[in-house]
């Protein structure tokens, strides 16, 4: 059961970005990562149409005979988290609750602001995970949805990304947050943007980091960690056009990537 992989999804290419936390983390475990790039984006998705796709999703990698499913999409984590527990029976980690208790632990001023996709913001989800975590913490939640396309793209420090991250975040200096949660897989490409925007007095919480953090304490929690000190076996799985995950994706993982397979059934 140890040398079995861990289990990666998300809506497309950014839960890259948790996979690599999670690799930097834990250079021991394997990977297996399945990325939705036929469907791809689900944030603009109605919550239905989310959670039959990631029925699909999750049962496409238990069929990889994964021992941990972890949620690389805060969209997914949002509105379908029961249908992945449901579906998975291994553990399972999503990238809310990380997030939302890193960014309760990092506060002072208790005003932590949160961005993301459509859906995600207005399911509250983080807003109500924090709230449980502190009730005295206000949280300000703003859409960000051209982000994606601009870290896609590459355009990381690009002058088009600093007028719109000026535009996003506006609101967010105005209402005195100090903390600011990433609520996408995308949004960590454009941190120095970001962070520069915002000023280094606003601490940047990254969900995909604070969910590799939870995901070692589950691993040992339930003894799952691998033993082995062999470097790690990747796998990348996608629902369509292989070639193109693989160009971009090396931005968001951070290193080669080596080939990515067509999952079947899609």
């Amino acid at each position: 059961m140890k040398l079995k992989p861990i289990g990666v999804f998300d809506s497309g290419i950014g839960g890259l970005t948790v996979v690599h936390a999670l690799h930097q983390r834990l250079p021991h475990e394997n990977i297996v990562y399945f990325g939705d790039t036929a469907r791809v984006p689900y944030g603009p998705k109605s919550p239905q149409v989310v959670r039959e796709y990631t029925a699909q999703d999750v049962d496409f990698l238990v069929s990889m005979d994964v021992k941990m499913v972890v949620i690389a999409c805060n969209t997914v984590s949002s509105v379908a988290l029961d249908v992945v527990q449901r579906h998975a029976k291994v553990p399972v980690a999503g990238v809310i609750l990380p997030g939302a208790e890193a960014a309760v632990k990092a506060t002072t001023k208790k005003r932590i602001g949160v961005i993301g996709t459509r859906a995600t913001i207005n399911s509250n989800a983080y807003a109500h995970a924090i709230r449980l975590l502190d009730p005295e913490v206000e949280v300000i939640s703003y859409e960000c949805p051209l982000f994606v396309p601009l870290a896609e793209e590459g355009w990381i420090e690009h002058k088009v990304t600093e007028l719109v991250a000026k535009e996003y975040l506006f609101p967010l200096k105005q209402q005195r947050i100090d903390t600011l949660i990433l609520g996408c897989t995308h949004y960590p490409l454009l941190r120095p943007t970001i962070q520069a925007v915002l000023e280094s007095s606003v601490t940047l919480i990254d969900s995909g980091e604070a969910t590799a953090a939870t995901v070692e304490q589950m691993i040992d929690h339930h003894g799952l960690r691998n033993p082995s000190k062999e470097r790690a076996n990747l796998q990348f799985y996608v629902s369509d056009i292989p070639a193109k995950f693989a160009e971009i994706g090396e931005r968001f993982l951070g290193q080669k990537m080596g080939r990515v397979k067509r999952a079947e059934g899609f």
